[in-house]
């Protein structure tokens, strides 16, 4: 019985899987107006019916994928060493992340600020996906640091902040004002944070990041 219900288990998970895929994909390739239950039904050969039984609407269809990738992190920030500063793993995890959850072609990540500005219905989902992170942060933040994460205001701070990070590197990478990779956008964003968030100074551009500072940022090229 176990088997059988492990196996039925893994079955829903890959036909999820495989819906979020083929509506990510739709919104990339063809617009956000492309995305119906019926196309994405077609694309995975399955019911329009199955995947409705999966996805009340076609934004949290998109937008399963990031949300299940986003589990990583939470992940990844529990990994890191006991003791270590919770800033200081921020700077090791985040500029990984970000492609991690968002996926590994800047084109896509595109697409998906360019939907989200366009469609209310997407942020709305994006909050909605992120809120759940959120939380789990939360707890491993306060687990790692021996705060009330019932009591205690600070590890939802620390919690909200490599969504929020995320999203305003993703929206000002979009713009266009930078040729920063968003991994480096992130670095020097973690950096900036931890040192207070000086206003007044234009952000370094990532070549010019000391090596102290890089260092401190969680920089993988270094030693």
């Amino acid at each position: 019985m176990t088997s059988d219900v492990g196996l039925r288990e893994r079955k829903k998970r890959a036909t999820r899987a495989a819906l979020s895929r083929a509506a990510w994909s739709l919104m990339v390739e063809r617009g956000i107006d492309a995305v119906t239950a019926e196309s994405v039904a077609a694309t995975v050969d399955v019911s329009p019916r199955t995947f409705r039984n999966y996805f009340a609407s076609r934004e949290e269809a998109i937008l399963d994928g990031i949300a299940q990738r986003a589990d990583w992190l939470v992940e990844a920030l529990r990994a890191r060493p006991a003791g270590e500063p919770v800033w200081e793993s921020f700077a090791h995890v985040l500029p990984d992340a970000i492609m991690r959850v968002l996926g590994e072609r800047e084109a896509d990540v595109a697409a998906l600020v360019r939907v989200s500005a366009e469609n209310p219905a997407m942020l709305a989902q994006q909050l909605t996906a992120f809120a759940r992170v959120e939380r789990l942060l939360a707890e491993v933040v306060a687990e790692r640091t021996g705060a009330d994460v019932d009591h205690d205001l600070a590890p939802h701070l620390l919690a909200a902040v490599p969504g929020a990070t995320m999203r305003a590197v993703v929206t000002f990478w979009a713009g266009g004002a930078t040729d920063a990779t968003l991994p480096d956008l992130v670095r020097i964003s973690v950096a900036q944070l931890r040192e207070g968030l000086p206003l007044g100074h234009p952000p370094p551009e990532p070549s010019a990041i000391p090596p102290a500072a890089r260092q401190r940022a969680g920089d993988p090229s270094r030693p």
